[in-house]
């Protein structure tokens, strides 16, 4: 028997029907003994939108892909 995953958000508590329109916010103190906290919300929740405006987004990491030659 098969087994599915319902995806709830952590904030509203509604279900996310579609795993492309999830958030994943992680929260990482400067002090290691606190740890690393993660949640999972909708891409609409209104907490997702006062996080980014007060936020920053991040570089990616890694080499630069090489430009394309015509």
């Amino acid at each position: 028997m098969a087994r599915k995953s319902i995806l709830v958000c952590d904030f509203s508590g509604n279900t996310i029907p579609d795993d492309k329109r999830t958030a994943t916010i992680t929260v990482k103190f400067g002090d290691a003994r606190k740890g690393v906290v993660v949640a999972d919300a909708h891409v609409n929740d209104p907490i997702i939108a006062e996080i980014m405006t007060a936020g920053r987004q991040q570089a990616k990491r890694g080499r630069r892909p090489k430009a394309a030659t015509v």
